[in-house]
């Protein structure tokens, strides 16, 4: 019987042992709480700094020299990070579906994004088109209920109509400066929809591949797909002057290759949706660095739209009271 008892008396330790390592895992998900939240101020305020950059580059470089410039430095600065770790991917990651998803998000976010969003900002101010992109989380809600089946709320579909209500009224303020803005607005929107498109096809592609090598083979499809514009890009390398040169190499070193990969980081640790509602800070971001180094503000009307289209936004992440998680 002593014995027996002994027996029973053993497993009193081990609750204490599970509770240290509970206590470690919830220590570690902490931290990797915060680091993904780092992540997330690090991409909102390069992805900011982004609008303005392009305004001040825009005037020597075209839209598809930028692009490709941009892509090349970023593809470049995460090779020395990419490069010496491929052999520690895991064995079968690259299946046809993943290769699939890979090429459409980097020719849709790194290719089509980059040269939509620089066209589009030769024809708007920077803040304008910051607003005009963050339409994008009310995107990402929609396909996701369309090819992940997670439905439409109620909240989602107000809201929507509410930003929409709002992209319309910026809308009218550019239209009021030029017609030719509608062009702008339009690759505005253009990008918006290659970005949320993209959202959703690379969260599946970080359970396979870290944020780094997502982010490397983004940049460099993205390059090779932009390759038709490398005649521009040498000669604006030969006429523009270097302030506007060294302005690319900051684009693709911080809002490309750090900022992606920090977006990468924290999508594959956050739901996209929840992760794509931080985005609605960048427009206000974006309007206090126009302001301060261009000097360039939107419309009143761009303004009140802008409101309109966050207050949307805002209202699309409304949760019935009677929703328990």
């Amino acid at each position: 019987m002593k014995d027996a008892e002994l027996e029973l008396e053993q497993p009193a330790l081990p609750p204490a042992k599970q509770t240290a390592k509970q206590t470690a895992k919830r220590t570690a998900k902490q931290t990797s709480q915060g680091l993904a939240l780092f992540a997330v101020v690090i991409t909102l305020l390069l992805w900011a700094s982004a609008f303005v950059g392009i305004r001040i580059i825009g005037a020597n470089y075209s839209p598809g020299a930028l692009s490709l410039g941009r892509l090349l430095i970023g593809t470049l600065v995460l090779s020395f990070f990419a490069i010496p770790t491929l052999k520690k991917l895991p064995k079968g990651w690259l299946t046809w579906r993943t290769g699939f998803a890979i090429f459409a998000y980097s020719l849709m976010w790194f290719a089509g994004y980059n040269v939509a969003l620089n066209t589009a900002e030769q024809h708007l101010d920077a803040g304008t088109s910051a607003l005009l992109i963050n339409i994008a989380p009310i995107l990402i809600a929609i396909f996701a209920g369309i090819f992940l089946r997670e439905g439409f709320p109620r909240w989602l579909v107000i809201g929507g109509v509410v930003s929409l209500a709002g992209v319309a009224l910026i809308a009218l303020g550019s239209g009021q400066r030029s017609s030719v803005d509608l062009l702008g607005i339009a690759l505005c929107l253009l990008a918006a929809v290659f970005a949320a498109l993209s959202v959703i096809i690379q969260k599946p592609v970080l359970r396979s591949i870290n944020a780094v090598h997502a982010t490397w083979l983004g940049t460099g499809i993205g390059a090779i797909c932009c390759l038709p514009f490398s005649g521009e890009l040498i000669a604006a390398i030969d006429s523009a002057p270097i302030g506007s040169t060294l302005g690319v190499v900051y684009l693709g070193i911080f809002p490309t290759a750090i900022a992606f990969t920090s977006w990468a980081y924290a999508l594959s640790r956050f739901n996209a949706g929840q992760l794509a509602a931080s985005t609605y800070l960048v427009p206000a971001i974006t309007v206090l660095m126009s302001w301060v180094l261009l000097n360039e503000t939107p419309t009143a009307w761009g303004f009140i739209g802008g409101f309109v289209a966050l207050l949307g936004v805002a209202i699309t992440r409304i949760r019935p009271r009677n929703r328990l998680d």
